[in-house]
């Protein structure tokens, strides 16, 4: 048992005598190297920006700053004090700067961190406890402790042995060094001046992880080196390695072992996509480890290294520089990276959504996907809500196989290395040749729609990029359909339920307006766009009125589907100066059609027309359009300014099947713009669309849990029963009912206030003041505000966050993961589903449904809009779920059944229900914990925060009536020239 230090001892001698032992001190940084210090030794810690920490062991006291550097840290050990003399004016202690005046020395307690900012890189160490072993005075299991850290530095060194490639000589170098310890001691000199820390050998002295060879030391601490050269508005700002000195610190340090074994790690990892694993964790000790139990890392995830053809990695927060550094990535390699920024992802200019600030990685890009406007609360633009690019995904190309990573870390050190977090991965092997159809398969048809999920998310995020765009092609050529899961996207943006397939007349074409009568088995999926131009149309010239009359003839013939739309005619205008991908809408009596007798409605945006156009061109897909004819009437009178919409329908082409010899680079970007903009159930609606495949039965359920780190602020009865709901939770248990109401049995928020459908799991405030970690790594990665709670108290709702396995308690946990569970009748094997990815418990990840307004407030404009269900997501988010399926079902897709008793979740269950004085770890009681234990507060770990939490006040309600976008200032400027260059062309024709 470890004996910590006195909780105060500031202005005691810090030469008084006391007990032998073993300080451990962390150094800061993502790598965080641990250090032993004998009680009764001077060691000086020195900085360099070259070399990193160095630590060496004084000869004696009285010529402690006789041979001390400059910029050395001076660290005197006696009995159970640690003491510290400095000389420096940016050192702080628990973030306070301290008074340099004669550099005296300052005792430290465990839990003090040391900072100290020299030639612009952050250095430091945190004590983090005091082992004492001194003999008659010995706690109960201290030096059992100690046999075991004795055995461990025995097997590092072992270790270090066989992998030298020159054991003889590491033995003898060990052994002088060794041998002249006694005689450098009595001369006063510095003993290992050229090696970082190697401790006297005496008895009781032990060396573990501070057993490190220069080296070694200096590749831990240049993670935590910052740029100095890295673009101020960046994101990322990481230091830029010279190729000399990358490559040859990498052969320095091939086949060396130290305290963080996996850094070095070169083993692969195989799974079969049918469960998920948890990272590997820095602070458990690997003889503790099972081997289902281990846990993966990085490197292993991309090893081989060497084979990667491109990497794409979607993140939230990210340290670019530790990820290159850490897995080895050689400086060629393409790789992508898109992540969050306040600024660039709002940003109207797409020349602020990339980045390159990594000269000496010409191939790596950062990527800032778009907020789109429409999520924003409300129509006032300030009000963005609490909207953040939030995956963590990582995809992996080889030239036989592709390899895709869903997890819920980001791409920084202490979420890897200190923080559990879930890893779910599958390897794809590469097709004969490209198949594009499997780019637009469906939930509903035989085969998976992974791929189909997965270019469509990748798809949204480059968007904007187009030298990105090859991504769209390269995963057209391996072969997904034994997918082991269903992918759950989240996509900013406002929504409303995919159309069903309707029959269309007439398709875009190059030449000619065409008619055809297209297939069902040829249908793709829609597009949610819009027409533009109309306000100028028919407001501004001299014969609107004429032009009013005739579309009111036109609307009022329309044949309107089931759906409340009418069919109108796309055509290509190829003669217009301004835009060669114009795209003209038509209305018409389609029955009688010709073009002279039609009216001119408006235009596709630009955006849609850049690549509806060529796509068309090549016979790659046919487009046709329907619109809303009471929208476009009332728009076009004046009624209202928002936006009339159109919805495209996309149906194979005839050259669809010939696409991948036909194809060209620059036709990817287009390429890409359609599958992203292919309308997808998202979020809720997406999770519904998933789990509707199969009934589960209510009366055989036995869990439904649901741990994330962070809890909605506006989460609420009625979210819980639109999610309960989403995942096939019924009030009534007679599932087969025939009654016709589609809303028959449906989980309702009445029923979830009379009885909770799901347990949230969230730690509470006593289990983070009792991690090994301290709160200071909690309090930027949980959120749940102190308003929900006190709303969620009363439900009994929330249950502890205990970590699983026991090695993983004291380490906060960062997953997200739901499981639905339901024992078998015949009481054979459980059933039921898993889902682990970035979606944490809130409305902004999920979606929110939206109600429309109320009968009292609604406009005619509203009115003649589709009034159906519409879902409003704020967050990028990406996850899988993993079904075993009620007995008897065969699981659609790869024909494979899923066990769920096989997959081993990251926390212990059933979870305890809180107890009547547990309180979650909310913002507020944490900050009170670190009052309470003198913490100060003045730490910053922001950049490292896996959530964008909202202000609690910061609950908007959003209603139908403030989402109905309106046209921008850009696209009437656009359509304005538009209906000038058509007008002068069409003169010109009638005067030839």
């Amino acid at each position: 048992m470890a004996v910590e230090l006195p909780p105060k001892n500031r202005h005691g001698d810090p030469s008084t005598p006391g007990g032998l032992g073993y300080f451990y001190i962390r150094i800061l940084g993502p790598a965080a190297p641990l250090l032993l210090l004998r009680s009764d030794r001077l060691y000086s810690l020195s900085f360099s920006r070259r070399r990193g920490h160095r630590l060496r062991l004084l000869a004696s006291p009285a010529r402690r700053y006789r041979r001390r550097r400059h910029r050395d840290l001076l660290i005197s050990t006696s009995g159970c004090a640690l003491s510290l003399s400095h000389c420096f004016s940016t050192l702080r202690v628990n973030g306070l700067p301290l008074h340099v005046g004669s550099g005296g020395p300052v005792d430290l307690a465990v839990g003090d961190e040391v900072s100290l900012l020299l030639l612009g890189v952050r250095y430091g160490f945190v004590a983090e406890k005091f082992v004492s072993c001194e003999r008659g005075e010995e706690v109960a299991g201290s030096c059992e402790e100690v046999i075991v850290l004795r055995a461990e530095s025995l097997r590092k060194r072992l270790r270090a042995i066989s992998e030298s490639q020159d054991p003889v000589s590491f033995l003898r170098d060990s052994y002088c060094a060794h041998a002249g310890v006694k005689k450098v001691r009595e001369e006063g000199g510095f003993l290992c001046q050229d090696s970082p820390i190697n401790p006297v050998p005496e008895k009781n002295f032990r060396q573990e992880e501070s057993d490190l060879d220069q080296g070694r030391l200096e590749h831990q601490n240049d993670f935590a080196k910052e740029s100095a050269v890295s673009k101020k508005e960046d994101t990322v700002e990481m230091p830029q390695r010279s190729q000399a000195y990358t490559n040859d610190n990498m052969e320095h340090n091939k086949g060396c072992s130290d305290g963080n074994v996996e850094q070095h790690q070169t083993e692969g990892c195989y799974s079969d996509g049918s469960t998920f694993f948890l990272n590997r964790l820095s602070g458990i000790r690997p003889e503790m480890r099972t081997e289902q139990e281990s846990g993966v890392t990085l490197p292993e995830l991309l090893h081989p290294i060497g084979s990667l053809l491109r990497v794409f990695i979607a993140t939230f927060t990210s340290d670019v520089s530790w990820f290159l550094e850490y897995c080895k990535i050689p400086q060629i390699l393409p790789v992508t990276i898109a992540c969050h920024n306040k600024d660039r992802c709002w940003s109207a200019s797409r020349e602020s959504r990339i980045a390159s600030p990594f000269e000496n990685y010409p191939n790596l890009l950062l990527v800032y996907p778009r907020f789109p406007e429409e999520i924003a609360f409300g129509k006032d633009r300030k009000k963005q809500g609490v909207a953040c690019h939030h995956p963590k995904l990582i995809v992996l190309q080889r030239e036989d196989s592709m390899r895709v990573i869903i997890s819920s870390a980001n791409l920084v050190p202490r979420q890897w290395h200190l923080i559990t977090n879930t890893v779910w991965w599958q390897d794809f092997p590469r097709r004969t040749s490209l198949d594009y159809s499997a780019l637009f398969s469906a939930v509903e048809e035989p085969k998976s729609d992974f791929a189909a999920q997965l270019v469509s998310f990748i798809g949204s995020l480059i968007n904007e990029v187009p030298s990105q765009a090859y991504w769209i092609n390269e995963i057209a050529k391996y072969d997904f359909e034994g997918a082991g899961g269903y992918l759950v996207a989240s996509v900013p943006g406002l929504y409303m339920p995919s159309p069903c397939y309707l029959e269309s007349n007439y398709c875009l074409s190059e030449n000619r307006i065409l008619h055809t009568k297209s297939a069902r088995k040829m249908f793709l999926g829609s597009v949610q766009t819009s027409v533009v131009g109309l306000s100028h149309r028919f407001h501004m010239p001299s014969d609107a009125g004429s032009q009013l009359k005739s579309l009111s003839v036109f609307l009022g013939k329309c044949h309107e589907n089931m759906h409340g739309t009418a069919e109108v005619i796309l055509k290509r205008n190829t003669n217009i100066p301004a835009d060669a991908n114009a795209v003209s809408v038509l209305v018409a009596d389609l029955d009688k059609f010709s073009e002279e007798d039609s009216v001119h409605l408006g235009f596709l945006p630009r955006e849609v027309a850049k690549w509806v156009s060529p796509l068309s061109d090549m016979g790659f897909f046919e487009f046709s359009g329907f619109i809303y004819p009471r929208e476009a009437l009332e728009a076009a009178f004046g009624v209202t300014n928002t936006k009339v919409q159109l919805l495209l329908y996309v149906s194979k082409g005839p050259e669809f099947s010939r696409m991948s010899g036909l194809i060209r680079d620059e036709h990817l970007p287009s390429l890409c713009s359609l599958v992203a903009s292919l309308k997808k159930s998202l979020g809720l609606w997406r999770l519904e669309e998933v789990l509707s495949r199969f009934k589960w039965p209510e009366t055989l359920e036995t869990d439904f849990m649901y741990s994330a780190s962070s809890i909605g602020t506006s989460i609420n009865s009625q979210f819980i029963a639109h999610f309960a709901s989403a995942t096939g939770k019924r009030a009534n248990p007679d599932f087969d009912s025939e009654e016709s109401d589609p809303e028959w049995g449906c989980w309702t928020a009445r029923h979830e206030l009379k009885k909770p459908s799901i347990s949230l799991l969230f730690p509470t405030i006593e289990r983070v003041k009792s991690s090994a970690c301290g709160i200071q790594l909690s309090r930027f990665l949980l959120s749940l505000r102190e308003k929900t709670w006190q709303r969620l108290k009363s439900t009994g709702i929330l249950h502890d966050a205990v970590p699983h396995p026991h090695d993983r308690i004291g380490h906060p946990m960062h997953v997200k993961v739901v499981q639905r569970r339901f024992r078998s009748r015949k009481g054979g094997h459980s059933f039921g589903w898993t889902y682990c990815g970035s979606h944490n418990f809130s409305p902004a990840a999920w979606g929110q449904p939206l109600r429309p307004p109320p009968k009292a407030n609604t406009t005619d404009a509203t009115r003649a809009a589709p009034s159906g269900p519409r879902l409003h997501i704020c967050n990028y988010e990406l996850g899988i779920i993993l079904i075993a399926p009620p007995p008897g079902v065969s699981k659609k897709g790869n024909g494979r059944v899923h066990r769920i008793d096989g997959i081993s979740l990251p926390f212990v269950t059933p979870a305890p229900r809180y107890k009547h004085n547990d309180r979650p770890a909310t913002p507020l009681a944490m900050r009170e914990a670190m009052i309470e234990a003198c913490i100060p507060q003045s730490i910053d770990l922001s950049e490292e925060t896996d959530e964008d939490i909202a202000d609690e006040d910061d609950e908007l309600v959003v209603e139908l009536s403030d989402c109905s976008p309106e046209e921008k200032e850009e696209e009437k400027i656009y359509a304005e020239t538009l209906w000038g260059q058509v007008d002068s062309s069409q003169s010109q024709g009638k005067d030839t």
